[in-house]
Protein backbone atom coordinates (compact mmCIF):
# COMPACT_ATOMS: atom_id res chain seq x y z
CA UNK A 1 0.00 0.00 0.00
CA UNK A 2 1.32 3.29 -1.45
CA UNK A 3 0.59 7.07 0.95
CA UNK A 4 1.13 10.18 -0.43
CA UNK A 5 -0.07 13.79 1.39
CA UNK A 6 -1.10 16.54 -0.72
CA UNK A 7 -2.50 20.41 0.44
CA UNK A 8 -5.36 21.50 -0.88
CA UNK A 9 -7.76 24.73 0.04
CA UNK A 10 -9.82 22.56 2.58
CA UNK A 11 -6.84 21.14 4.02
CA UNK A 12 -4.51 17.86 3.77
CA UNK A 13 -5.69 15.23 1.79
CA UNK A 14 -4.32 11.44 2.43
CA UNK A 15 -4.09 9.29 -0.54
CA UNK A 16 -3.77 5.71 -0.30
CA UNK A 17 -3.89 3.04 -2.90
CA UNK A 18 -2.08 0.42 -4.91
CA UNK A 19 -1.78 -1.52 -8.58
CA UNK A 20 -5.24 -2.56 -7.48
CA UNK A 21 -6.86 0.71 -7.14
CA UNK A 22 -7.62 3.74 -4.80
CA UNK A 23 -8.40 2.61 -1.33
CA UNK A 24 -8.65 6.22 0.47
CA UNK A 25 -8.78 10.16 0.53
CA UNK A 26 -9.14 11.51 3.80
CA UNK A 27 -8.29 14.81 5.34
CA UNK A 28 -5.95 14.40 7.90
CA UNK A 29 -5.58 17.24 9.80
CA UNK A 30 -1.89 18.79 11.35
CA UNK A 31 -0.24 17.42 8.13
CA UNK A 32 0.89 20.64 6.12
CA UNK A 33 3.40 19.16 3.08
CA UNK A 34 2.59 17.65 0.28
CA UNK A 35 4.77 14.49 -0.25
CA UNK A 36 7.77 15.69 -2.47
CA UNK A 37 7.88 12.07 -4.20
CA UNK A 38 4.77 10.57 -5.11
CA UNK A 39 4.40 6.99 -5.46
CA UNK A 40 4.08 6.30 -9.84
CA UNK A 41 0.58 4.04 -8.79
CA UNK A 42 -0.92 7.65 -6.44
CA UNK A 43 0.21 9.90 -9.86
CA UNK A 44 -3.21 10.03 -11.41
CA UNK A 45 -5.46 10.77 -8.66
CA UNK A 46 -2.89 13.40 -7.07
CA UNK A 47 -2.99 14.84 -10.72
CA UNK A 48 -6.97 14.63 -10.84
CA UNK A 49 -7.18 15.90 -7.60
CA UNK A 50 -5.07 19.46 -7.89
CA UNK A 51 -6.60 19.61 -11.60
CA UNK A 52 -10.41 19.69 -9.23
CA UNK A 53 -9.03 21.89 -7.01
CA UNK A 54 -7.48 23.90 -10.01
CA UNK A 55 -11.53 23.91 -11.71
CA UNK A 56 -10.26 22.27 -14.90
CA UNK A 57 -11.87 18.66 -14.18
CA UNK A 58 -15.11 17.93 -13.09
CA UNK A 59 -14.94 14.12 -13.62
CA UNK A 60 -12.30 11.04 -12.15
CA UNK A 61 -11.10 8.68 -14.17
CA UNK A 62 -9.45 6.33 -11.59
CA UNK A 63 -9.40 2.73 -10.10
CA UNK A 64 -11.06 2.89 -7.26
CA UNK A 65 -11.30 -0.02 -4.97
CA UNK A 66 -12.89 0.94 -1.27
CA UNK A 67 -13.13 -1.24 1.47
CA UNK A 68 -16.61 -1.93 2.44
CA UNK A 69 -19.37 -4.56 2.58
CA UNK A 70 -21.56 -5.11 -0.46
CA UNK A 71 -24.03 -2.27 0.86
CA UNK A 72 -21.88 0.03 1.28
CA UNK A 73 -20.19 -0.09 -2.39
CA UNK A 74 -23.52 -0.19 -3.53
CA UNK A 75 -24.24 3.28 -1.72
CA UNK A 76 -20.54 4.65 -2.83
CA UNK A 77 -21.35 3.26 -6.41
CA UNK A 78 -24.83 5.31 -6.19
CA UNK A 79 -22.91 8.55 -5.19
CA UNK A 80 -20.50 8.43 -8.38
CA UNK A 81 -23.38 9.16 -10.33
CA UNK A 82 -24.42 12.24 -8.86
CA UNK A 83 -22.88 15.44 -11.61
CA UNK A 84 -20.31 17.68 -10.85
CA UNK A 85 -22.49 20.39 -9.50
CA UNK A 86 -25.57 18.34 -8.42
CA UNK A 87 -26.62 17.00 -4.94
CA UNK A 88 -29.40 14.59 -4.24
CA UNK A 89 -30.81 13.76 -0.72
CA UNK A 90 -30.52 10.96 1.30
CA UNK A 91 -33.80 10.22 0.88
CA UNK A 92 -33.66 10.08 -3.27
CA UNK A 93 -30.75 7.67 -2.39
CA UNK A 94 -32.83 5.35 -0.07
CA UNK A 95 -35.44 5.41 -3.05
CA UNK A 96 -32.64 4.44 -6.12
CA UNK A 97 -31.56 1.90 -4.08
CA UNK A 98 -35.69 0.75 -4.06
CA UNK A 99 -36.18 0.88 -0.13
CA UNK A 100 -37.49 4.05 0.83
CA UNK A 101 -37.04 2.38 4.60
CA UNK A 102 -33.13 1.80 4.12
CA UNK A 103 -32.37 5.78 4.36
CA UNK A 104 -30.53 5.82 7.79
CA UNK A 105 -28.57 2.92 6.57
CA UNK A 106 -28.03 4.64 2.92
CA UNK A 107 -26.76 8.10 5.37
CA UNK A 108 -24.28 5.39 7.77
CA UNK A 109 -23.14 3.93 4.36
CA UNK A 110 -22.70 7.71 2.76
CA UNK A 111 -20.81 8.45 6.15
CA UNK A 112 -18.29 5.70 6.04
CA UNK A 113 -17.30 6.67 2.45
CA UNK A 114 -13.01 6.31 2.42
CA UNK A 115 -12.84 8.13 -0.98
CA UNK A 116 -13.65 11.91 0.02
CA UNK A 117 -14.54 14.14 -3.14
CA UNK A 118 -13.79 11.34 -5.66
CA UNK A 119 -16.64 9.45 -4.08
CA UNK A 120 -18.70 12.73 -4.18
CA UNK A 121 -20.58 12.32 -0.94
CA UNK A 122 -20.43 16.07 -0.21
CA UNK A 123 -23.44 15.85 -2.68
CA UNK A 124 -25.66 14.89 -0.72
CA UNK A 125 -27.90 17.05 1.11
CA UNK A 126 -31.21 17.03 3.83
CA UNK A 127 -34.36 16.56 2.18
CA UNK A 128 -34.87 20.35 3.44
CA UNK A 129 -31.78 21.33 1.17
CA UNK A 130 -30.05 21.90 4.20
CA UNK A 131 -26.06 20.73 4.94
CA UNK A 132 -26.14 17.90 6.90
CA UNK A 133 -23.22 15.79 8.49
CA UNK A 134 -19.68 14.89 6.33
CA UNK A 135 -16.75 13.38 7.99
CA UNK A 136 -14.93 16.13 7.08
CA UNK A 137 -16.65 18.68 8.68
CA UNK A 138 -19.50 20.84 7.47
CA UNK A 139 -17.13 23.80 6.38
CA UNK A 140 -15.22 21.53 3.87
CA UNK A 141 -19.14 20.08 2.42
CA UNK A 142 -19.99 23.74 2.25
CA UNK A 143 -16.49 24.66 0.47
CA UNK A 144 -16.98 21.69 -1.81
CA UNK A 145 -20.41 22.78 -3.33
CA UNK A 146 -19.47 26.16 -2.98
CA UNK A 147 -16.99 24.94 -5.63
CA UNK A 148 -18.97 23.26 -7.64
CA UNK A 149 -21.75 25.05 -7.67
CA UNK A 150 -22.31 26.35 -11.04
CA UNK A 151 -23.89 29.61 -9.81
CA UNK A 152 -21.00 32.12 -8.89
CA UNK A 153 -22.71 35.15 -7.36
CA UNK A 154 -23.35 35.04 -3.67
CA UNK A 155 -23.41 31.49 -1.80
CA UNK A 156 -25.47 28.60 -1.58
CA UNK A 157 -25.16 28.00 2.06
Amino acid sequence: METTVINTPVGSLEIKGDSEGIQSVLFKENTKLDNEIVPEVLLPAVTQLKEYFNKTRTHFDLTLNPEGTSFQKKVWNQLLEIPFGKTTTYQKMANSLGDPKVIRAAASANGKNPISIIIPCHRVIGSDGSLTGYAGGLHRKKWLLEHESPVKQGQLF
